[in-house]
């Protein structure tokens, strides 16, 4: 295993050329990977609606979700067999590897049929080329982080491997300006086809990091322990059935990865998603605010790298899963206030409540579009969740007829005409006014969740490659992060948007967030060792 370093004066204390290089061309492959990797979590609103017009709108947007968190569930397949093949063969044509697979899958999605063309089978191979993408970035993120840590001086892996974090954030911000300027360029059409260009550019820039890739070097460690003769033959064995091992797996999983991940997908994902489908906020606008929020925040993913080098690791990390358990909901209904200030005073003023026999109503998702959802409670849940109203359901005895109560006023039955009349004079609105959002105030508040998220992430990369030997070590970080980021992360929307849909409180996905920060962080506090001081060149 790894040894402890007691001696660093005598440390590079600048950057080489070669160092900038290994730096630059990891993090420029790794910004497309997940420039191509989040275009569809952006576009999730609008891919719906082209690939799963079969069913009603609510389902259509958590299929669109789920096919989303496709990509995500497969990313550990997709660590295990890149992190074994980057143990035995190498580093560098491991993640030349990925990157190629990534962009074939992603220009493939901005030419694949929809749902009007060829039916059925259209969200079929969607969901099938998000596999693809997922088993890329499954062995993308580990290669590159692994690569520039492995070239780093001992005293400043956290800032050097930072650089590898901050690359999902100017992924999803290269995202988000490409769809913006598809948008102005394409206009009306964009909803029509003008998706389709950010998906299919992705091929340019696939082709410039294959090209740096292809004139990079393999890792100083990993050759010095292939002239050793030290390399692992059974790296998947020897990760995962090694108690000794295991256990640094499962508690970097539980203590760090989760919980990170789901700090990441709530400032930078699900912010947006709350904005445009629960606040009714213009797609357009808070793209832009996202935009403002990420590149003031994507600094701060290097300086807690940095930090974490002079202080420690842990501390930073535990810190940021704490303070996200705290303000994730103080944050969301702060965003709410000055996002939709009109939504949230109609809220407080008059609150609606659906009084039916529960019998009479049924859960606003139907997978296979057969579902009539046609009960006067479902018809009045469809109405609320598609207009982004905030209700409660209160159960009344079996048999009784539906109400819904709006503040003082009482509607029998579902009338749509008296019941969009009664929200209106309850001054609860269609959409978000342009000019009563706050976007300072937005951005503020999402730049807040993003500060939560570089605090666990930016000393995250090092860590990992600290807690296990080089001999393994693709394989062995690999997989719990991706594990935490796929399934524990990548569920998180999905998850949090059924549960808004099944409660119709537009914060109940929210206690998925925080639970998983307090579990993280107990185990963090407890479990995890603390790594910076470690010389990660031993086999």
């Amino acid at each position: 295993m790894s040894n402890t370093i007691t001696a660093e004066a005598d440390l590079p204390q600048g950057i080489s050329k070669a160092e900038r290089k290994v730096i630059f061309a990891s993090s420029l492959g790794t910004i497309f990977e997940w420039y191509d990797f989040f275009l569809y979590g952006a576009l999730a609103g609008v891919i719906s609606k082209q690939f799963f017009a079969g069913v009603n709108e609510t389902t259509a947007f958590i299929f669109a979700l789920m096919t989303f968190a496709a990509g995500f569930l497969v990313r550990p397949f997709g660590a295990l067999v890149f992190g074994r093949l980057g143990d035995m063969v190498g580093r560098k044509y491991t993640f030349l590897a990925t990157i190629i697979i990534m962009g074939i899958a992603t220009f493939l999605v901005g030419v694949l049929p929809n749902y009007a063309s060829i039916g059925i089978a259209a969200p079929i191979l969607l969901v099938m080329l998000r596999m693809l993408q997922g088993l890329a970035i499954g062995g993308e993120y580990g290669g590159a982080v692994v690569y520039v840590a492995e070239h780093a001086p001992n005293n400043r892996r956290g800032a050097y491997t930072s650089w590898i974090q901050v690359t999902a954030t100017a992924g999803l911000l290269l995202s988000l300006l490409v769809i913006l300027l598809c948008r102005k360029i394409t206009g009306p059409a964009f909803d029509e086809w003008g998706w389709r260009l950010p998906f299919v550019l992705s091929v340019i820039m696939v082709g410039i990091s294959v090209w740096i890739r292809l004139s990079m070097h393999e890792s100083p460690a990993f050759l010095k322990m292939k002239a050793d003769g030290s390399q692992s033959k059974a790296p998947l064995r020897e990760s995962f059935t090694n108690w000794k091992n295991l256990r640094i797996v499962l508690t970097s999983l539980f203590g760090i990865n989760g919980g990170q991940a789901v700090t990441f997908y709530c400032a930078q994902f699900y912010s947006f998603f709350f904005l445009t489908q629960m606040l009714k906020v213009d797609a357009a606008t808070a793209n832009l605010m996202l935009v403002v929020a990420i590149v003031v925040s994507a600094p701060l993913f290097l300086y807690f790298g940095y930090l974490s080098d002079r202080i420690g690791r842990k501390p930073i990390m535990l810190a940021g899963l704490i303070l996200a358990a705290v303000f994730t909901f103080p944050a969301y209904k702060w965003l709410t206030f000055y996002a939709n200030p009109e939504i949230s005073q109609a809220a407080q003023r008059a609150p609606v409540t659906i009084v039916a026999d529960p019998a009479s109503c049924g859960f606003q998702f139907d997978p296979l579009g057969t579902a009539k959802l046609d009960s006067p409670c479902d018809q009045a849940k469809t109405l609320l969740a598609k207009s982004g109203i905030p209700y409660q359901q209160q159960n009344a005895s079996s048999g009784s007829a539906t109400q819904i109560m709006i503040g003082s006023t009482l509607l029998p039955g579902f009338d749509r005409p008296a019941l969009q009349a009664a929200l209106q004079q309850a001054g609860y609105p269609s959409k978000a006014d342009p000019d009563k959002i706050n976007h300072t105030m937005v951005i503020a508040i999402m730049v807040l969740l993003s500060t939560f998220a570089a605090m666990v992430y930016g000393p995250l990369a090092a860590t990992m490659v600290e807690l296990f030997p080089t001999r393994i070590r693709y394989t062995s970080m690999s997989l719990p992060y991706h594990v935490g980021n796929g399934w524990i992360g990548g569920l998180f929307p999905t998850v949090a948007f059924g549960l808004v849909a099944y409660t119709g409180d537009m914060l109940y996905g929210l206690w998925y967030a925080v639970i998983v920060y307090s579990v993280s962080a107990l185990v963090c506090l407890f479990a995890l060792k603390e790594t910076y001081r470690t010389d990660i060149h031993q086999a």
